[in-house]
């Protein structure tokens, strides 16, 4: 077996290679900015002799849930001694964090190396496509690319695959899983997507392959609906909450939970999932269904291999605790059905007396279904910004707030470092014995913020 990315320490000189490329691949259209067509991600895939072929894969769409589950798969196959690689996004420190082989990063260096082994025949393709008035690849097709590039040479056994964003279009539409799982879907990118849940169902429910078996988690009952359809039209068997697998039974547990979970092939009881919240216990019998399909063609799997495989697992930026005294959370949510689920743990799991949160968002988002979710559970709340062009105005973020919160609970500052402390402050405003139990710090309602504030934590905790 290769060495592992991450036994080579990156240079300087690695560091400095990897932001050039990074740049080269962030000045490409954006993600959302595409035209719905397959074809130049399948035309450069054909040039470097179709590298997404060469692995086993299991294809993840939804909308929320989708990298802690693509996670969890990973850790139960890597727990069966095979090699593993995972596409996710977004990242939250480094874009290598999107390509991972055996569980790690690729290392800077060898980012580089796979973008400029793919480069040549994607300018080709590109060069193909403007001629005749078509776009170059975005910067997404560009890392779907160098991920199934990165796969194939390492060599993997399974891949994991996230979707960017829906499903029919996506660029990563181009493998054929051995099974594929729709995680629950909520109202978000309803400007790409569609607006109501039937028709973003219909756009996820595109990554269902003929013949190849589809978990469905629960959903709304027209996306349920839409999908099934999908699956009977393309003959793919269907394996849905509550009816073929689910959630047997969960306790609270210190560091995570205790589940109990049932799938057509058997029921696992008592595995510790050192994750928070119902929502990671269903993701985890997703993981595990699509596991036993990978591993074991829809048979049970060792009971000795879930129970290490989910015990390793991590999900950064999801109800993440990062500092205590006061406690601060991180979480990634940033939709109404991420929200939803984020306060049921948070009641659940954490016995906070007094919580402010740090709260920004991007303008595609519903700050204010956003807000008034939060509002219940939250004493106080500080609007901060996000470093994006894509970023929400600070001022139309603090009068949707203070419309919700009221003037009092409503603060305002510019810079993250200084939100936290203040929302750290106030947290700590009402505790006369100076203790700090119960007093918390929530920061949400976007993956950039919560990137930049881990970093910041994170950095700060390591002095």
């Amino acid at each position: 077996m290769a060495k592992k990315d991450t036994e080579f320490q990156d240079s300087a000189q690695d560091r400095d290679d990897l932001a050039r490329v990074y740049h080269a691949i962030m000045a490409r259209n954006p993600e959302h900015d595409f035209e719905p067509t397959l074809d130049r991600v399948t035309q450069v895939l054909d040039l470097l002799g179709n590298p997404q072929h060469a692995f086993r894969s299991v294809h993840i769409t939804g909308t929320n849930g989708k990298t802690s589950t693509a996670r969890m798969v990973e850790s139960l196959v890597a727990e069966h001694g095979l090699r593993t690689g995972r596409f996710t996004s977004p990242h939250l420190a480094s874009v290598t964090e999107r390509i991972t082989i055996d569980g790690e990063p690729v290392s800077a260096r060898r980012f580089v190396e796979v973008y400029e082994d793919v480069i040549p025949y994607i300018e080709m393709v590109d060069a193909s496509s403007q001629a005749v008035g078509g776009p170059a690849l975005s910067f997404f097709e560009v890392l779907v690319v160098m991920a199934y590039a990165a796969f194939a040479d390492a060599p993997v056994d399974v891949a994991v695959v996230e979707v960017g964003m829906g499903g029919v279009w996506d660029a990563t539409n181009v493998i054929t899983p051995q099974v594929s799982i729709i995680t629950p879907i909520s109202l978000d990118h309803t400007q790409w997507l569609g607006d109501t849940y039937a028709d973003i169902a219909a756009e996820k429910a595109g990554i269902i392959k003929e013949g190849r078996p589809v978990i469905v988690s629960a959903q709304p009952p027209s996306a349920h609906d839409v999908i099934v359809h999908r699956a009977h039209e393309v003959g793919a068997q269907v394996i849905a909450d509550g009816v073929d697998m689910g959630v047997a039974s969960r306790l609270p547990a210190v560091g995570g939970q205790l589940v109990s979970l049932r799938t057509p092939a058997a029921t696992y009881t008592d595995v510790f999932l050192p994750l928070f919240g119902s929502y990671q216990a269903d993701n985890a019998v997703a993981a595990l269904v699509a596991t036993e399909v990978v591993m074991a063609g829809g048979g049970a799997l060792h009971g000795d291999i879930v129970e290490a495989g989910f015990a390793k697992v991590t999900s950064p930026g999801r109800l993440e605790v990062v500092r205590s005294s006061p406690t601060i959370v991180l979480d990634a949510a940033h939709n109404p059905g991420g929200i939803e689920a984020l306060t049921q743990a948070l009641d659940e799991s954490f016995d906070f007396t007094r919580l402010v949160g740090v709260v920004s968002c991007l303008a595609d988002k519903d700050a204010e279904t956003l807000f008034a979710l939060l509002e219940p559970h939250l004493a106080e709340v500080v609007v901060t910004s996000i470093d994006s062009p894509r970023a929400a105005d600070i001022e139309d973020l603090a009068d949707i707030a203070r419309d919700i919160f009221g003037e009092d609970r409503v603060a305002v500052e510019p810079v993250l470092d200084a939100a936290i402390d203040a929302a750290a402050t106030r947290a700590e405003s009402q505790d006369t014995v100076g203790s700090g139990i119960g007093t918390g710090v929530l920061i949400v309602g976007s993956v950039l913020l919560v990137a930049h504030a881990r970093s910041l934590l994170l950095r700060e905790r390591r002095r």
